[in-house]
């Protein structure tokens, strides 16, 4: 790892120690006990269910050159004792971007940030050597985990930023410093924290306090807020309005296969082909492009990198069975992202069907959201499905030919009556609801 020494952890951290230190940099850094690896800095987190504490005498079986830690232990590794683990990763972290002089680019948004992320990286991916978010490592736990990523050779990084409360963004941001930010959409996510979307609003841009007074934010110009926002820096706009400054124009849906259209900025024209399939992968293709533009890169290599894109997971991406269309969409769920996904499901051949879930963390408001989704759905589908406590009320707002069920298994022994061959069929909840066991036997259906 690039400079980062046992010795420099002891000194930007702070921390006690005990033992003594190795010499030579650090192989890298995991919170993880079961990736322990000779060489490399375990940093002990006391959890809900399991102490990293309880794990620093195998970090030194091992071979950890040493530990990070809130209380030491009867090991034989040297430990650094610091009064919060989490926030002394954070200070190092920090510290660690800070020997990179490559540019950083900040994700964040509703709805969208992993898709952006990685259609981001695919395209900067054409000429720099790029680093990017991982899984699900977007929070206060996992950018550190990201940044630690950092090898020499990179020449950019682009790291996604997710929150569920105020104050958040500014501790990833004081850790990322991004030079450019990249907004996707502000939607009813997180509500039970937030309050309402202005809420949201304030709460993600909290990254603009930490960026540079050269950084450059990328926002969303179909989204209103996004819109008459003022980041108080340059912004770039980009959507399908024609006041955005990069838009896309000729959107031709190739069904399941993908979209085509024409990248607009200024004077230039990308013709793209996006082997992705929904309405929003378009936002994700001129996201890319507004980055690779800002970065220098030419239309050629921003069009190559649109078109290598890759699904991520269950985050729409469409599985042909044979006998029926899944869009398998259930890694996660809001308002917002469940009526992008439903119009995507609008694009598919057959009957429509919706399999809607729990939206969670929506707060007083959730109710009425999940009635709103419901009506939203009966409009764009021929049959709603819902299931979980909370999704009763996607049921009722769907009216009375909606389907709910309580329990998932319920919803699962009756999908051979629901379904039918020919049928497109949108899985989504929140993560909580484990929908992925839905889409497994969606699979398995024999029609």
């Amino acid at each position: 790892m690039k400079d980062l020494t046992p010795a420099v952890v002891a000194s930007v951290t702070g921390g006690e120690v005990r033992g003594a230190l190795p010499a030579g940099e650090l192989t890298g850094l995991t919170t993880d006990s079961r990736a322990i690896w000779p060489g490399c800095l375990f940093a002990a987190i006391p959890g809900a269910r399991v102490d990293g504490h309880d794990f620093i005498g195998q970090a030194a079986e091992k071979g950890a050159a040493c530990v990070l830690c809130q209380r030491f232990v009867d090991a034989t590794v040297p430990q650094f004792r610091v009064e919060d683990t989490q926030a002394a990763l954070r200070t190092l972290a920090g510290w660690y971007r800070r020997q990179f002089s490559i540019p950083f680019i900040g994700v964040t948004g509703s709805v969208g940030k992993t898709t952006a992320k990685e259609m981001i990286a695919s395209v900067l991916g054409q000429r720099l050597h790029t680093l990017k978010t991982e899984k699900n490592f977007n929070n206060e736990l996992g950018v550190p985990l990201t940044l630690f990523r950092l090898r020499e050779d990179h020449e950019a990084a682009v790291v996604e930023m997710g929150i569920s409360g105020f104050g958040e963004m500014r501790r990833l941001t004081d850790m990322v410093r991004p030079d450019i930010g990249v907004y996707t959409v502000i939607g009813d996510a997180h509500l039970e924290f937030l309050g309402d979307r202005p809420g949201v609003l304030r709460a993600k841009g909290e990254m603009v306090e930490g960026m540079g007074p050269d950084g450059v934010i990328i926002a969303n110009g179909d989204d209103a807020l996004l819109r008459a926002h003022d980041f108080g820096r340059r912004t770039v706009l980009f959507g399908l309005g024609k006041d955005c400054d990069i838009r896309a124009e000729d959107v031709k849906v190739d069904g399941a296969a993908g979209m085509t259209c024409t990248i607009r900025a200024g004077e230039r024209r990308i013709p793209v082909r996006i082997p992705a399939f929904g309405p929003h992968m378009v936002s994700a293709a001129l996201m890319g492009a507004a980055v690779g533009l800002e970065l220098g890169l030419t239309d050629g290599e921003i069009a190559r990198g649109i078109e290598s894109y890759e699904v991520v997971g269950s985050r729409g991406r469409v599985l042909d069975t044979g006998t029926i269309t899944i869009l398998d969409d259930c890694y996660n769920a809001n308002p917002t992202s469940v009526k992008s996904a439903l119009e995507s499901l609008a694009g598919l051949p057959g009957r429509k069907v919706a399999i809607l879930g729990d939206m969670r963390e929506l707060g007083p408001t959730g109710p009425a959201l999940h009635r709103q989704t419901g009506a939203l759905a009966a409009r764009l589908c021929d049959a709603v499905i819902a299931c979980g406590a909370e999704a009763e009320q996607i049921a009722l707002g769907a009216g009375a030919d909606a389907v709910w069920f309580r329990e998932r298994q319920e919803l699962i022994d009756a999908l051979p009556r629901l379904i039918d061959r020919g049928d497109a069929v949108l899985v989504k909840a929140s993560r909580a609801m484990g929908f992925e066991a839905v889409t497994e036997a969606l699979r398995a259906l024999d029609r």
